[in-house]
């Protein structure tokens, strides 16, 4: 040991032993524990989800996307496992891809929409024409097709929201008027 550290340990005993600890002014450590757990299950709006929770850009079919956060939106259950979805500008995608992606979809545990089940992952998806509903993984592959629903008794219906369903633990995702129901597979 040199003199240097030599010097800086003996003061630092003698101060020790004077009774000045310096652990009282180290701030604690900050809690690594993500912000899905902290909260209450339900349902997440727009104002509940950061950029924690959800990437203000996406990868999906070799490209990334921005997504509209004012335009995101989920499920939090009460294990603190998530669905989220939020709509992205697919406007540098070829056509035949934009006019099914629409929004991207996280989801942290099997769900079941249309009778199908989805596993956990990252998904595009878009509602389509003539009450069509489609996923697809990241490579613009479908996944999943189902049959969704217009809702024409919505006053005003916004971009992108979760609601809850008519049974318990079923949720709504609603683009506008048109939704899909799902549920939680156990």
């Amino acid at each position: 040991m040199n003199l240097r550290h030599t010097s800086a340990l003996l003061a630092l005993l003698l101060l020790g032993a004077c009774g000045i600890s310096f652990a009282q002014n180290i701030p604690p450590p900050a809690t690594s524990a993500p912000a899905a757990q902290a909260g209450q299950p339900g349902i997440l709006s727009a104002a509940d989800i950061t950029d924690h929770l959800f990437p203000p850009s996406v990868f999906f079919r070799g490209q990334t996307a921005t997504v509209q956060m004012d335009n995101v939106g989920g499920v939090r259950y009460a294990d603190g496992f998530l669905v989220l979805a939020g709509l992205v500008d697919s406007s540098g995608y070829a056509s035949r891809i934009r006019q099914k992606y629409q929004a991207y979809l996280i989801v942290e545990i099997p769900i079941e929409i249309g009778g199908q089940t989805l596993k956990p992952g990252a998904y595009g998806f878009g509602f389509l024409d003539n009450n069509r509903f489609v996923v697809m993984d990241l490579g613009a592959n479908d996944v999943l097709q189902s049959t969704s629903t217009h809702d024409a008794d919505i006053h005003r219906p916004i971009p992108l929201q979760f609601v809850a369903g008519g049974d318990e633990g079923h949720y709504r995702l609603y683009h506008g008027r048109d939704y899909v129901d799902f549920h939680r597979v156990n």
